[in-house]
């Protein structure tokens, strides 16, 4: 009988598929530690977990452990080579929080272009007169650059088409594999791209390099926003806050960071023509649904043989 360790809290209705799933027993720790479900991992054939680190140190004492099925598509903090040596099942959830994504990064970007964090304050601190500023502006007609162009942007390049924005998109992948069809085109290079853009969101995988620093921020707009709903390290957190403060950044949208939660000192807590989030653009009442029915779903379909081999991750040598 397969034991299932699920670690940290999930939606109810992946519990209730458990509760009803035959054959199957587990254990439930909705505390969000490595620590806290570490005690019970030797006893585990299964582990459904969050975002928490799935570490070396903790492998090695799940001697039964065959699957590890991530709640989410990122496992950033998953060590594979440990998953590799071992043979044990690494999988994700697949598309179920790529809308989610998308209309986080759209809200963003319009909070961003109509200064909605300083429309708010000057509200909360009696400065109505901040309005005869004209500091808002409006996204229609403008150009949007999409970093990554997947589930998530063409999900955002849908919604930027609705309020009349020209979208274009840079994915190198896609460009070797072949461009999809569509209304979108591709930019030839990055900083072509970035030069031409009103409004910059990133929707990539982390890359071996940062992505966004002091010199591609250089190229763009004093008047572009960059909304970053990705992965942290993406963008250079302080060369943004330093191009924000400097004026040669309009605005910005972050949702991931490279310290989460960031440190006190991050410069960009003190800005507020930057939007943030604690890391929340996937996380949606029915996205969480979604992740939670799925994640458990993949343990469930594993060990009945019939296991969706595309939600499985590659972990062997990089």
């Amino acid at each position: 009988m397969p034991h299932v360790l699920v670690a940290g809290s999930i939606h109810g209705s992946g519990i209730e598929l458990l509760d009803t799933a035959e054959g199957f027993t587990y254990d439930y720790v909705e505390e969000i530690t490595e620590a806290s479900y570490a005690p019970l991992v030797p006893r585990a054939d299964a582990l459904v977990v969050r975002t928490q680190p799935v570490s070396a140190a903790t492998l090695a004492t799940a001697g039964r452990l065959r699957i590890v099925s991530r709640h989410g598509v990122g496992y950033d903090a998953v060590d594979l080579a440990a998953l590799h040596r071992r043979g044990i099942v690494l999988t994700i959830v697949g598309d179920v929080n790529s809308l989610s994504v998308a209309e986080h990064a759209m809200m963003m970007l319009l909070a961003a272009a109509k200064r909605a964090i300083r429309a708010d304050g000057a509200v909360r601190r009696h400065g109505w007169l901040w309005r005869n500023r004209l500091e808002a502006g409006e996204i229609s007609g403008k150009r949007l650059l999409i970093l990554g162009y997947g589930r998530i942007g063409r999900h955002l390049a849908r919604m930027a088409s609705g309020f009349a924005m020209e979208v274009r998109a840079y994915d190198p992948y896609l460009a070797a594999a072949g461009w999809p069809e569509g209304p979108v085109a591709a930019v030839a290079s990055l900083t072509e791209g970035l030069a031409w853009a009103d409004a910059v969101s990133i929707h990539m995988p982390k890359p071996d390099r940062m992505l966004i620093g002091a010199a591609e921020l250089a190229v763009m707009k004093p008047t572009a926003i960059l909304i970053n709903t990705a992965r942290g390290g993406i963008v250079d957190e302080h060369a943004l806050a330093e191009a924000l403060a400097a004026g040669r950044l309009a605005g910005a949208g972050i949702d991931v960071f490279e310290d989460e939660p960031p440190v006190a000192e991050s410069p960009l807590l003190g800005l507020d023509q930057v939007v943030l989030s604690p890391h929340t653009a996937g996380l949606t009442a029915e996205s969480g649904e979604r992740m939670a029915i799925a994640s458990v779903r993949n343990v469930l379909d594993f060990f009945e043989g019939r296991l969706d081999p595309a939600l499985i991750v590659d972990t062997g040598p990089r």
